[in-house]
């Protein structure tokens, strides 16, 4: 291939694959961290025990409960009970069982419309948990608990037409998987090979790559700024931060990974040809070696004999 055309073309796939870097892990994350359920009960598993979550969860356990049953003047008095049994059941396995059940109906949810071509709406049953929380709080002494009516409540959870292009975005994010990070790969040993200086075009992919994480970082802050930033009033902002910093923790240490090792391949290229140049003492000929013979030596020798 004529030199004319390999520099631009190993230029154009080295582009191409600092460019697909961060698209590959938010595409892996998509498919293996969101998309598979285990892994996504497994990443929300921990906020059972973050406090703000916690907080979050018997203030609307509480309301909800409130909803149900008429106590008159008492209603202050019972609605402080119910909240402190809610905080207190907050810390049971079962509530953790419940927590893990509800998060894994969601999962099966949001996939069910990413899957679906209908613009239906995701809806999640709380009577499961609802009744979890019944037998807890009738366990507890809680006036009125027994008259907590148990019934399928469906939480709308989103609709897709709400989402939009960001919906069918991740939905095409989880289709492809894996494959970006590996045409990143593939795209990158390409340009290398084709490159008329391969150290200096390995040292500026590696640049190039973190860089393109380095966005991707900046990009999951962002993200979180704007999601809390539209929150309605009545969200914990400190519990949807934490709900949001556990789903994206995966990408951030991604990133920094890339970040880290693209430097590491960077320096080092960058540094092994100069630190060898330092050991042959500058003048690229090992120490030890022959000496220049200065002119005349060969005519003088050859007179010699």
């Amino acid at each position: 291939m004529p030199k004319s055309v390999r520099g631009p073309l190993s230029a154009v796939l080295l582009v191409l694959a600092c460019l697909l870097v961060p698209l590959g892990a938010l595409s892996t994350w998509a498919k293996y961290e969101i998309g598979d359920r285990d892994s996504y009960v497994a990443t929300m598993a921990p906020l059972a025990s973050d406090p703000a979550v916690r907080a979050a969860v018997a203030d609307a356990v509480t309301d909800s409960v409130m909803e149900e049953i008429d106590v008159g003047p008492l209603r202050g008095a019972v609605e402080a009970f119910v909240r402190d049994a809610v905080r207190s059941f907050t810390e049971t396995g079962a509530y953790r069982t419940a927590w893990n059940a509800a998060n894994r109906a969601a999962h099966d949810a949001v996939q069910s419309a990413l899957n679906d071509d209908t613009n239906g709406e995701v809806t999640i049953d709380l009577a499961p948990i609802t009744e979890q929380i019944k037998r807890q709080l009738e366990d507890d002494g809680v006036p009125f608990a027994s008259k907590i009516p148990v019934k399928h409540t469906e939480v709308t959870v989103l609709e897709s037409d709400d989402l939009g292009r960001l919906w069918r975005s991740f939905h095409a994010l989880q289709v492809a998987g894996v494959w970006p990070a590996v045409a990143a790969a593939v795209l990158a040993v390409a340009g290398v090979l084709l490159a008329a200086r391969r150290r200096r075009a390995v040292v500026a992919t590696a640049l190039g790559m973190a860089l393109a994480a380095a966005l991707l970082a900046a990009a999951v802050a962002l993200g979180r700024a704007l999601t809390l930033d539209d929150l309605p009033p009545d969200i914990s902002r400190d519990a949807a931060g934490a709900v949001y910093d556990a789903l994206t923790e995966t990408l951030r240490v991604t990133a920094w990974v890339i970040i880290a090792t693209a430097l590491v391949v960077a320096l080092a290229v960058w540094l092994v040809p100069r630190l060898r140049g330092r050991g042959h003492g500058g003048s690229g000929r090992p120490h030890g070696g022959s000496r220049t013979r200065p002119p005349g030596y060969r005519h003088a020798e050859t007179r010699g004999r």
